[in-house]
Formats: structure tokens, sequence, C-alpha cells
């Protein structure tokens, strides 16, 4: 991190600590001008009740672009946003952004979502070739419904004279 993008993220937290409404105009440009992590970052910055903090951080997610709600999918573990921003790990699972549905079922997803929403999600990476190594706490969730799932995914692929994925063969 340069010495400008530094400076530019240190007065940016103290600005959200402040104020938390003022990431909306921070948000945006934070990593462009502060680096990488600038994002997760200001998400961190914020201060209030969770239900505040999820107001805030589903306001940017709904306006903001792909890399944007990347980092927002990403920063749900470390924020107190409590089951209210599971709406937006459900929002990510109904794009076809692969970064943005194997964020989705991270460690925030894998805690919030029901049992259907994480069933899904899982099949939804295995569509997209996202490797199920990356979905977050897919051993303590995984049950017999979702071992169900996945044998009758794999015996389609099978009939249609296709490979079934090496991460779907270990679990069924």
């Amino acid at each position: 991190m340069s010495q400008a993008e530094h400076e530019w993220l240190a007065q940016a937290v103290r600005r959200v600590e402040a104020d938390p409404r003022a990431i909306h105009l921070l948000f945006p440009q934070a990593e462009r001008r502060g680096g990488p992590d600038a994002r997760g970052a200001l998400l961190r910055a914020l201060r209030g009740d969770s239900a505040v903090i999820s107001a805030v951080i589903s306001d940017l997610y709904v306006r903001g672009d792909s890399g944007e709600r990347l980092a927002i999918l990403s920063a749900l573990p470390d924020l107190d946003a409590g089951p209210e921003a599971v709406g937006l790990v459900e929002d990510a699972l109904r794009t076809n952004d692969t970064r943005l549905v194997a964020a989705a079922l991270g460690p925030y997803g894998s805690a919030w979502l029901d049992d259907h929403s994480f069933r899904q999600g899982v099949l939804k990476c295995v569509f997209m070739g996202i490797p199920l190594a990356s979905v977050a706490g897919l051993e303590r969730r995984f049950d017999a419904e979702l071992a169900r799932m996945l044998s009758d995914y794999a015996a389609e692929l099978r009939a249609a004279g296709r490979p079934v994925p090496h991460d779907v063969m270990e679990r069924i």
C-alpha cells in the first residue's frame, strides 16, 4: 500500500467511525483511492447496532457494482450484521457471477442460510464449476438431503454421458 493510499484509508476509516453515513460517499472510491483491502476496512469501521449496520450494508450492496458486492459478502463474517444480511447472500446466489456465488457460501452464508437455501447454493456451485472446497461449513451442514440432491445430479450427468465433477464424487 502506498503512503497516499494509507493516508486516504486512515482518514476514511475515521470518517466512517464518526459518521456511518459517510461510507456511502467513500465506499465507491475506496479501492481506487485506498487499495484492494479498503472496502473491507471501511465496512469494519461501521459502528452501531446490527439493524443500523445491516441497513447501511444493504443499501451499499443494492447500489454497488460486482466488486463492491463481493467486498460486502466477503466482509460479512467480520461485521455485526446479524441474520438481517442473509437477504444479500440469497441475492448473490441468484446471480451468475461465480465470485459472488462463492462468496455467498462463505462463513456468513454457511452460518445464516436456512437448510434449503444452503443446499440450493451448494448445487449451484456444482452447476457453475465452483469447487465445493470453497463452501464454508460444508462438512458441518452436509446432510442426507444434500447427498441425495448431489447423487441425483450425478445420475443426470452420467445419463447424458457427461463427467461427474470429482468433488461431487467424493461426497456421494
